[in-house]
């Protein structure tokens, strides 16, 4: 591979000379050097990188985006819908997982603010902990007033401009769908009671049975994963329908179901949020709420790259997907 010392040492200039010339650096280079390193660099086939283009420039071209999980499929979708539209607007992107870590997330925006990065994305949702809002919000607040931009996709706490799933009112229309089928004895699969996003589904699902007049649901705490999922299912009980607030939990809780002999959906009916499209294949099809994940991402850079005079916060609306997971009582 060349490289730029071979460009320079061809050219007989220095490696910060040859570095202006072919890096984008706004400092001035004479045109005869100029011409010697650009000369250098097509008879040995040098190409620039794109990278160190950006970050000799104040790293301009570059988004963060900062995602709870990357192995999450739902976090994968939202973050290829944001790769996606970065690429049609010639930007780059570096990606972050806190792994779920608040204290990580905050160290992420101070990170990017050091680097200059044009706009951060915070994808994820919100803890019940204003201490740790309110932390955040601060750190946010250092690089708006550096001329940063910044969106999330989630609840609306940060003051910045939003993509917001309705998460209640999805789940909502759900258990209005699957009481509609006979359903009456519930059970939810809730990951952890402080996680927002869980929390707003589960009562949104809930609220909506009690507002049918129906029992309320056997409801059980756990880990927002695959695993929660799978150990949440050991304590349905006797419910005809388990709603688990997101597909990887409802995967785990068909896993559970398989090993135990339970048959999806004959004994028990089995539904998630967010409908990923990884999953789709699964056998038994798994019934959902569907959010676009991708073009929520996607929009959310739209907002963070354009300019406002005031936070915009923009409403995601599911929409209920019937599958083979569940049936009719």
């Amino acid at each position: 591979m060349v490289t730029l010392e071979d460009v320079a040492r061809q050219a007989g200039v220095s490696l910060a000379t040859a570095s202006r010339v072919l890096n984008g650096s706004t400092r001035q280079v004479g045109a005869g050097l100029r011409a010697r390193v650009e000369q250098a660099a097509d008879e040995l086939g040098y190409r620039a990188n794109i990278a160190a283009q950006t970050l000799a420039r104040g790293a301009s071209n570059v988004i963060g985006i900062v995602v709870h999980d990357l192995t999450d499929p739902y976090f994968a979708a939202l973050a290829d819908g944001v790769m996606r539209a970065a690429a049609g607007e010639g930007l780059l992107v570096m990606v972050g997982t806190t792994h779920r870590d608040p204290e990580q997330e905050i160290a992420y925006v101070a990170t990017l603010n050091a680097q200059r990065v044009r706009a951060v994305l915070l994808v994820g949702s919100r803890l019940d902990d204003p201490e740790v809002t309110g932390r955040l919000r601060a750190e946010l607040d250092r690089y708006l007033s550096s001329g940063g931009r910044v969106a999330c996709v989630g609840q609306d706490l940060l003051g910045v401009d939003t993509v917001a799933p309705a998460n209640g009112e999805g789940a909502a229309a759900l258990a209005r769908s699957l009481a509609e089928l006979g359903h009456r004895r519930f059970a939810v699969l809730a990951g952890p009671p402080r996680l927002m996003t869980a929390a707003d589904r589960c009562a949104g699902f809930v609220t909506a049975l009690e507002q049918l007049g129906l029992p309320r649901p056997r409801v059980i705490h756990g880990p927002f994963d695959r695993d929660g999922g799978y150990q949440a299912a050991q304590e349905t009980g006797d419910a005809t329908c388990v709603f688990a607030v997101n597909d990887v939990m409802a995967v785990g809780a068909l896993a559970a179901y398989r090993e135990r002999g339970v048959r999806v959906p004959e004994d028990v009916s089995v539904a998630g949020f967010d409908d990923i499209a990884t999953l789709r294949d699964h056998a038994p099809a798994l019934t959902t709420v569907r959010l676009p994940l991708a073009d929520m991402g996607s929009r959310a850079l739209e907002l963070a790259l354009t300019s406002a005079d005031k936070p915009v916060v923009e409403p995601v609306r599911g929409e209920v997907v019937l599958r083979e997971s569940v049936r009719p009582l």
